[in-house]
């Protein structure tokens, strides 16, 4: 199965935000991830809003991956200047906002979904990443290559 950029692409206005936003909701109604994947463009100036998923009524974590572009996001208190490959995890209950800061426009993977546990142990990959992070480093994105999930 394949979905291609821009299929079924529509127009949104999010959270009272300023402008419209470009959607692709991936694989909406044939994937059974428990997980919305999304990509958006903001043109220049466009803004999702800020807003806060309430964790009693609606718990939903929101993962934003900058694919293209620059933008600033507030999580609470704190304000994040993004670039490519920057990434944003605003939690269940955090105000949060993301808007195109840029001349260009901003294209981000959007993940989100209601907060949940899995064990990944029993991949490489997972115990890779958990010594990448206790021990702190910052590696290139070729230096070691693995070969399983």
């Amino acid at each position: 199965m394949i979905e291609r950029a821009g299929e079924n692409a529509f127009d949104y206005t999010l959270h009272g935000g300023n402008g419209s936003i470009r959607m692709q909701w991936h694989f909406f109604d044939d994937s059974l991830l428990a997980v919305a994947v999304q990509t958006w463009e903001l043109p220049p100036g466009a803004g999702e809003g800020r807003h806060t998923h309430d964790p009693d009524e609606q718990p939903l974590d929101e993962l934003y991956l900058v694919l293209a572009g620059t933008g600033r996001m507030h999580v609470d208190d704190e304000i994040h200047d993004l670039s490519a490959g920057d990434s944003v995890l605003a939690t269940a209950g955090t105000s949060h906002d993301l808007a195109n800061t840029g001349p260009d426009l901003l294209r981000v993977l959007v993940v989100w979904g209601s907060p949940g546990t899995t064990d990944w142990s029993q991949f490489g990959t997972a115990r890779a990443a958990r010594q990448a992070r206790e021990a702190g480093q910052r590696t290139s994105p070729m230096s070691s290559a693995q070969t399983d999930g």
